[in-house]
């Protein structure tokens, strides 16, 4: 926050950068730390999804890098219910938001009790390399206008960054999320491990993340018709309300 009044940032920037600078840091690490599981490991999940249930077992230990990682994912988005209800801008969206972080915590905290935790750390992988694009983009289109000056290259960079993160969104979200998690835990499960504990339970939780990955895409669709048509001149962030709708009341006050 400190940093976002050094820069001038304009008031309704600077009261939002502080919650983009904060989930770019903790995405990137987060994001990074799959990164290195899944291809830096001995770990064959994105390759080999169906290998998630593999020799699965009730009670199996859960190795130490992937519990340090649920951990780090817990902690998040248990701190972020709280967030999004009182500490972050509020959007137009932020219910289904609040919804999304239900689910993700209920889909964390309950597939390691089941010890589900090898297809969770495919699931957090595909989902988090979208949110790091999005907070840097977000972060260019807050620093483009700085000082009273306008910044061009910051606008650049927020406009690719909004055109990367539309195609990194429904090819990881939309293409390779059903494609290598619903396949597998829909049916490879089963292959692997009749009368797998929760099956519909967790594939339910699953399919509502597709749902909302889906109402999402929506917004994105929209925004870049907007742009393609004309109607937008600049990137700006489609979920929020204009300044003064987006100020949500405090908890008890009109």
């Amino acid at each position: 926050q400190p940093f976002g009044e050094w820069c001038n940032l304009q008031p309704k920037d600077a009261a939002k950068m502080p919650e983009s600078a904060w989930k770019l840091l903790f995405y990137t690490f987060s994001w990074s730390y799959g990164l290195y599981l899944l291809f830096f490991t001995d770990y064959p999940f994105f390759y080999d999804p169906p290998s998630v249930f593999y020799d699965w077992k009730k009670g199996m230990e859960v190795p130490t890098d992937i519990a340090i990682a649920y951990l780090l994912q817990c902690s998040f988005y248990g701190h972020s219910i709280y967030a999004t209800a009182y500490m972050d801008t509020w959007r137009k969206d932020s219910v289904v938001m609040l919804l999304h972080h239900v689910v993700t915590l209920t889909l964390i905290a309950l597939s390691y009790a089941f010890r589900y935790h090898n297809v969770g750390i495919l699931v957090l992988f595909l989902h988090d390399v979208n949110d790091v694009q999005l907070e840097f983009t977000k972060l260019n289109v807050y620093f483009k206008h700085r000082g009273g000056v306008y910044h061009r290259l910051n606008d650049v960079i927020s406009n690719i960054g909004c055109l990367t993160f539309s195609i990194s969104w429904f090819w990881f979200r939309l293409y390779w999320f059903p494609l290598k998690v619903l396949y597998t835990t829909c049916h490879s499960s089963l292959q692997s491990v009749p009368n797998i504990p929760f099956y519909f339970f967790f594939n339910a939780l699953l399919l509502i993340l597709t749902l909302m990955n889906i109402y999402w895409f929506l917004y994105i669709i929209l925004f870049v018709g907007k742009v393609l048509l004309g109607q937008v001149q600049e990137v700006n962030d489609v979920r929020e309300y204009d300044v003064e709708e987006s100020r949500k009341p405090p908890l008890g006050k009109e």
